[in-house]
């Protein structure tokens, strides 16, 4: 398994990747906008944006810099989940989000895939300098925050979130 940065050659994998979200009624997070984007635009739009989120100074705010990625398996280069890393953090995403969010495709879920993606992308968050790296899940989640535990998450709060109607955990990783 490795990430995989998006480029053309992944857009139909993408869109069949979003589209089995889809199909399950599954909630979609940690995409980047790709679920958004493809509903109200296209794909090289959605490309577009992915290398603006890289472009540090000239982030539109009160966007942050971000890298997305797919994680994808070797052998056959299909899409298994994807990560969004948030490279800083404004007021909201510092007390709701976090610096992570992810999937990971119905089809492939209760097999590992989460916690080997979520610590690619800690290494990752290591490589840049982030030290402590915040990630959220609704507290009903109970796999999402078995993943973060998994890699070292400890609760760092948890409230009712007014935007998102729920209960969010808020754990923190230190790398």
């Amino acid at each position: 398994m490795k990430l995989v940065f998006p480029t053309i050659e992944y857009k139909e994998k993408a869109i069949e990747f979003i589209q089995e979200f889809y199909d399950n009624n599954s909630e979609i997070n940690g995409s980047g906008s790709l679920d958004s984007f493809l509903q109200d635009s296209t794909y090289e739009e959605w490309l577009k944006k992915v290398l603006s989120d890289i472009d540090i100074a000239n982030i539109q705010k009160p966007r942050v810099p971000a890298l997305t990625y797919f994680y994808v398996r070797e052998e056959d280069d299909f899409v298994v989940g994807m990560v969004n890393i948030r490279l800083s953090l404004n007021a909201f995403l510092r007390n709701e989000c976090g610096h992570i969010g992810y999937c990971i495709r119905p089809c492939e879920r209760r097999k590992k895939h989460a916690t080997r993606m979520l610590s690619s992308a800690l290494e990752v968050c290591n490589t840049i300098g982030i030290k402590e790296v915040l990630i959220s899940c609704d507290k009903e989640n109970i796999a999402s925050a078995k993943v973060i535990q998994n890699c070292g998450g400890k609760l760092k709060k948890e409230f009712y979130s007014e935007t998102f109607n729920e209960t969010i955990q808020m754990y923190a990783i230190n790398l």
